[in-house]
């Protein structure tokens, strides 16, 4: 009889100690910046969205980050390297009516907010030649931080990195797109 018990517990302890580590190994690939190998998806707009945004409704934020789902990141196809990095680039191109943020704001499901609480942001900056389409903007909270202003240094840190050869455009909008909190954590521990 002891021998069962025995059977068992040790069954029992190898399957949490599997389940730990494929529990801890999701985590690591779900934070893991992506490379500028994958497969992007271009639109006969001239812009070229990150992932795929298949929804528009029920959208939820999770913490800091959008609904990949309907946040996907989009850029802007032309945008390149010698561009961004010219002073003035991002003012040539913002352009999102206050009617687009509504539509982010209500795709979101917040109904109610008070000023300076929510910013509708750019998942990929548009200083990283970020799209002012729908399918790269979300409502990004201020509080609690990591929020919209912590982001906006990640955005500032990525710029100068890539107009300073140390990573390639294509490379930033991938990693920003993906899990900008990961990127920034890694960028406070240099």
């Amino acid at each position: 009889m002891p021998k069962k018990y025995f059977f068992y517990t040790l069954l029992s302890l190898i399957l949490a100690l599997l389940l730990i580590y494929y529990l801890k190994n999701i985590q690591n690939t779900a934070s893991a910046p992506i490379s500028a190998q994958q497969t992007n998806q271009a639109s006969p707009s001239g812009q070229l969205t990150i992932g795929i945004q298949t929804k528009t409704t029920d959208c939820q934020i999770r913490g800091p980050l959008p609904d990949p789902d309907c946040t996907p990141g989009q850029i802007i196809e032309s945008a390149t390297k010698e561009q961004i990095c010219v002073p003035g680039y991002t003012k040539s191109v913002r352009n999102v009516p206050q009617s687009e943020k509504e539509k982010v704001f209500s795709e979101y499901g917040i109904t109610n907010r008070q000023p300076g609480e929510f910013e509708v942001d750019h998942l990929i900056s548009l200083e990283l030649g970020g799209s002012n389409g729908i399918a790269n903007l979300f409502p990004e909270a201020a509080q609690p931080r990591p929020g919209f202003h912590e982001k906006d240094k990640l955005e500032n840190y990525l710029h100068d990195q890539v107009c300073n050869d140390a990573i390639s455009l294509s490379d930033a909008q991938l990693q920003i797109a993906h899990d900008w909190l990961y990127v920034y954590q890694k960028m406070l521990i240099k």
